[in-house]
């Protein structure tokens, strides 16, 4: 679940393209991500599924994400999941047994896929893009694009994202996965450019009396 969790930020703030995409697409990308570094602070309400057609599992929640700097929360209340990072310690609170893991950022894959505080980083490299489709949906123009990994570092085939054209802010995203699932994202809402507090971003003991916490630092 925890990497299913950093899924969801990975698409929210996705931009992952390098020279080898297409043109269409790579311009498109560029400007999202051009776009989404002028912001100092985003948050986001969406509705995050994964499916398993040959297990039968479809499932749906829905989440919260905050990203400040290197600094993120993201949250799926349904699922008890909470990830807290002030950009050293990563917390990873589990509802079920009222227990938290503590990280270093660094030992939890600081520039992986499951890191979303170093998605600004892995835009630049790593995956190429195609353009699909620009397409009308529910009023809104949409773009269609998929992205395609460069090796299997990032445990992914296929990422197919829908960009507002008028917004250039993610619509929709689903990652297909090497593990046989589908992770999707549909974006209820977005804010930038919001009041954060630093205090967001760390996990509050005091909140969840009598919790086990796992220091691995």
């Amino acid at each position: 679940m925890k990497k299913a969790l950093m899924i969801v930020a990975l698409l929210l703030t996705v931009g992952m393209v390098n020279a080898q995409s297409d043109a269409k697409a790579k311009e498109i990308l560029d400007e999202v991500s051009a776009k989404t570094k002028t912001f100092k602070s985003m948050s986001a309400d969406f509705i995050f599924s994964m499916v398993n057609k040959e297990m039968d599992i479809n499932e749906q929640n829905e989440g919260t994400i905050k990203l400040k700097g290197q600094k993120y929360k993201v949250a799926l209340p349904g699922t008890g999941y909470e990830i807290y990072s002030d950009g050293n310690t990563i917390w990873t609170y589990m509802r079920d047994g009222n227990q938290v893991t503590i990280t270093h950022v660094e030992e939890d894959g600081g520039e992986s896929i499951d890191n979303p505080a170093s998605i600004f980083s892995i835009y630049e490299r790593g995956f190429r893009s195609k353009f699909v489709a620009e397409t009308q949906e529910g009023g809104k123009t949409l773009y269609q694009i998929e992205l395609f990994p460069d090796s299997d570092e990032y445990q992914v085939t296929k990422i197919e994202v829908s960009i507002n054209k008028s917004t250039l802010m993610l619509d929709e995203a689903t990652l297909h996965s090497t593990d046989g699932n589908l992770y999707g994202i549909v974006v209820k809402k977005m804010e930038t450019n919001i009041d954060l507090q630093d205090s967001d971003f760390v996990f509050d003991a005091s909140k969840h009396p009598d919790v086990e916490m796992i220091d691995l630092r």
